[in-house]
């Protein structure tokens, strides 16, 4: 019979809380990643700051994009108006630590015998009465099994989450904006070097007339070099669809309405940064979305404490102070004051397998969110691997592609030449300028890959990785 006063003097000596405290989940470790050599495991470190990464591509309208995102784009808005949301559940749960203090007025009618106010025998029928009564009322839950606690721990790693989740979404609204820009920008060189070649075709084109009307060429030659240049036309053409859309797509995400925004075109002057050598391995540290689905663990496990603890009586202190009376006019008086003060001790007998169902349920939760975190990170060893062949390989292969293209260009000079002077059909110089043609378009699109697949390794990374290497980033063109 004294155990249970014993268990309630050592909980409210010490502080103690049903349910386990949390341990960080086993993930499968990586001393690096394969695809970078040389770097090395990292301390924790999601609390440095992921700094202005765009500006490490030196683009100034860029920057000025970026600065839009925080103060209009709605996704970010969202996401903040959710994490304002979460934090105030964070205050609601700690308000429960502290007593609740209520104050109430009443007036009743009623029939019944007048020994209900105590100012008459027992059994003596006062007819219609009314009552009226004040009071301020205080109760106060003695928090013994570590409830609130729990529950203010899965508060607190819920508003956690949802700042993690707020941070993901900014770099993810961030890394997209940047991407759409330099395919824009890419789309603009593109564009720009069919309208020279269109020049040249012109030039061609007429070069064909002026040797047909010498009866030098055929009339198929003339064919050949106006349906070249009229194609290229079209290509050219055809590239205003996506710019227009890239154009469209990157003001709703800086929070604008496309009919009201137009961006000025301009050379793709951006250069794929170089990583700096020693890069840590912060992946599991630096990344939102792996520390948003952590937090939801820690959440999950505070439920399981929760949940236990409504296996225990609940003991809740409550008082009252006030005045009550039939009389309206004398009511705040001493006669009339009524007061009551003491504990109750609350405990469920049976509920059919409730809480046992509940605290199954927040079992399964837990697991679940442990499971989700650890996918979470194996996700992002994934896109990090991903991203780095990526760049490892595109970079080789923009190389040989300069290479293929320089010399597309002089076979394409070559033909013309030869054309000229008779030595060969107008088909080879068609063939050489198609070849040429393709041969610059790939590696305009490489470059654009390039700095694409560059973005996606800063975002793979959590934000970049100047903040955690402490350096300033390179800028240099691989």
């Amino acid at each position: 019979m004294r155990v249970m006063p014993l268990m309630l003097s050592a909980c409210l000596i010490c502080g103690c809380a049903v349910g386990p405290d949390y341990v960080r989940p086993d993930t499968e470790p990586a001393a690096q990643f394969k695809e970078a050599q040389g770097w090395k495991p990292a301390n924790p470190t999601d609390h440095l700051p992921r700094g202005k990464w765009w500006e490490i591509y030196g683009d100034t309208p860029l920057n000025t994009l970026m600065a839009q995102v925080d103060i209009s784009n709605q996704t970010i808005k969202q996401a903040e108006g959710q994490y304002r949301a979460a934090r105030a559940l964070v205050q609601s749960a700690r308000a429960a630590y502290f007593p609740s203090i209520s104050a109430s007025a009443a007036a009743e009618r009623y029939r019944g015998t007048a020994s209900r106010l105590g100012n008459s025998r027992p059994g003596q029928n006062s007819g219609v009465n009314t009552n009226y009564n004040v009071a301020l009322e205080a109760g106060w839950e003695l928090d013994v099994w570590g409830r609130l606690r729990r529950a203010s721990e899965t508060a607190q790693a819920n508003a956690g989450a949802s700042a993690a989740d707020l941070a993901a979404a900014r770099l993810s609204i961030q890394a997209e904006l940047a991407q759409s820009y330099f395919q824009l920008r890419v789309i603009e060189t593109e564009k720009s070097y069919l309208d020279e070649e269109i020049m040249g075709f012109q030039r061609s084109l007429k070069i064909t007339q002026n040797q047909y009307a010498a009866g030098v060429a055929k009339r198929s030659d003339v064919l050949q070099a106006e349906t070249q240049l009229k194609s290229t036309q079209a290509q050219s053409m055809d590239l205003q669809i996506t710019r227009a859309q890239l154009e469209h797509a990157i003001a709703v995400l800086a929070g604008r309405n496309p009919s009201n925004f137009s961006l000025p075109q301009q050379p793709l002057i951006a250069a794929v940064p170089s990583m700096p050598p020693g890069l840590p391995s912060e992946l599991l540290e630096r990344r939102p979305d792996i520390a948003a689905a952590e937090r939801r663990v820690i959440a999950g496990n505070a439920q399981i404490g929760v949940a236990r603890s409504a296996y225990f009586p609940s003991l809740r202190l409550s008082g009252t102070l006030g005045y009550q009376n039939s009389d309206i006019d004398n009511l705040i008086s001493t006669a009339n004051r009524v007061w009551s003060v003491g504990p109750a001790l609350a405990l469920t007998l049976f509920d059919a397998g409730a809480h046992r169902a509940a605290t199954r349920q927040a079992i399964a939760n837990y697991d679940a969110n442990v499971a989700a975190y650890r996918q979470t990170t194996l996700a992002a060893f994934q896109n990090v691997e991903d991203t780095l062949v990526a760049l490892r390989v595109l970079s080789e292969e923009q190389a040989v592609q300069d290479a293929a293209t320089q010399a597309a260009r002089e076979a394409q000079a070559i033909a013309l030449n030869q054309y000229k002077a008779g030595t060969v059909s107008y088909l080879e110089v068609v063939i050489a300028q198609s070849t040429a043609l393709a041969n610059a378009r790939a590696s305009i699109n490489l470059r654009g890959r390039n700095l694409v697949a560059s973005i996606a390794l800063i975002k793979a990374l959590g934000g970049g990785w100047s903040a955690a290497a402490g350096a300033e980033p390179d800028a240099t063109a691989q």
